[in-house]
């Protein structure tokens, strides 16, 4: 049976995904979801979370896990699917040996993540179109989206993030993150109660100098200084004042003139 405490975890993680599913209207009925699989805890704990929401949700919608295999070397084939035989799921594994084309592009040294993350993508999105998604569902929690903020921020001068829900860039596909919310201290805590066949990837996740990598030591950091910083900084991104930033194709700063000269006098 259960321990209380696994309990309340459950219900929490339940709670938080169908918080952000309800905000940015993620799922609609006859919706058919691809929960993007990667053998890691994050997409392990999405795929329970969306089945435990489907068996109750006053909507019908559909599950499909799908993992690309990526031919990475060492990459353990049999462990996805048997898991979701024995959970019951239906799913599909996608084979396409990115990994031999990011190690032929990318020079030794060199962040991989960019162009695998764009195979993949691509991957990805082609099966989508092929077998009818509706949505695609990515395990990116909380702290990825911070994360992602202040890569933007210090290497590319930009204020982008990975958004709650996205329209591709075709116009064709629609991409839900259900864990948006969720910090990552407990999924850490729900896989290892879960004990989840976790994968370790060895393209993103063995570069140890990589740019998110020092991000993420940087916001530990700071989290433990100042415990809640994490959680302020995402709030801060669902609380955008556009006329207090400096981006004149965000906000009409030509129009204050306008608005200035048009005002009543006080006296």
């Amino acid at each position: 049976m259960a321990s209380e405490n696994f309990k309340k975890l459950q219900a929490r993680l339940r709670g938080l995904a169908g918080k952000a599913i309800e905000d940015y209207r993620m799922i609609a009925a006859g919706d058919r979801v691809m929960v993007c699989l990667s053998g890691g805890k994050d997409s392990y704990t999405m795929l329970d979370v969306l089945l435990s929401l489907q068996r109750s949700a006053p909507l019908h919608f559909e599950i499909i896990a799908v993992n690309l295999d990526q031919k990475q070397p060492g990459f353990p084939a049999e462990v996805l699917p048997r898991y979701l035989d024995e959970l019951g799921v239906r799913y599909h594994i996608i084979e396409q040996n990115t990994y031999a084309v990011v190690k032929r592009v990318i020079p030794e040294g060199k962040t991989m993540c960019g162009l695998c993350s764009r195979l993949r993508r691509g991957a990805l999105y082609r099966f989508a179109t092929e077998n009818g998604v509706t949505k695609i569902a990515l395990g990116h929690h909380r702290d990825d989206i911070v994360e992602t903020l202040f890569l933007n921020m210090f290497f590319g001068g930009r204020l982008k993030a990975m958004p709650p829900k996205l329209l591709s860039e075709d116009r064709r596909h629609i991409v839900i993150r259900p864990l948006c919310y969720v910090p990552e201290r407990l999924l850490v805590r729900y896989a290892a109660a879960r004990e989840f066949p976790i994968i370790p990837c060895t393209l993103c996740g063995s570069q140890p100098d990589s740019q998110r990598l020092a991000v993420k030591r940087l916001l530990q950091q700071w989290q433990r200084e100042h415990p809640g910083r994490i959680e302020a900084i995402f709030s801060s991104m669902r609380n955008v004042a556009l006329s207090q930033l400096a981006d004149p194709v965000a906000f009409d700063f030509d129009a204050l003139d306008d608005a200035a000269a048009a005002a009543e006098p006080l006296f």
